[in-house]
């Protein structure tokens, strides 16, 4: 079961992200392995929300307890599964009223950085 779960995992992983991020988290040995399994393989393959949906749960989650290491990447992830710069905005904005500005300035020059980055404003 491991095995498939891995592979599962995998592929949803790819489809959120790119092949450099999957080798990156893949280099992490066991707890690369952890992630693919039980983040990409168990959760973000449930149907009740679609990988849109989980973007927004996941840049939210990463603003609101300041992971900023980990936020250009959903950031990315979020523009592939179909949100806008705006919308993007948005969730930042609507997370600044729950855990404050700080966190979500520097969410918002990251988002800015990744745009940039695209060739968008």
């Amino acid at each position: 079961m491991t095995d498939d779960r891995y592979e599962r995992g995998r592929r949803r992983f790819l489809e959120v992200h790119d092949e450099k991020a999957l080798t990156a988290v893949e280099g992490l040995g066991d707890l690369g392995r952890a992630i693919v399994e039980f983040a990409y393989g168990d959760v973000y393959t449930r149907e009740a929300l679609s990988l849109r949906d989980r973007e927004i749960a996941a840049v939210a989650a990463l603003v609101a307890t300041g992971r900023s290491s980990q936020i250009p990447q959903h950031l990315r992830a979020s523009l592939k599964a179909g949100l806008s710069p705006d919308e993007l905005g948005e969730v930042i904005l609507q997370t600044a009223t729950i855990a404050g500005f700080p966190p979500a300035m520097n969410a918002m020059s990251t988002l800015k950085s990744v745009l940039a980055e695209r060739g968008e404003s």
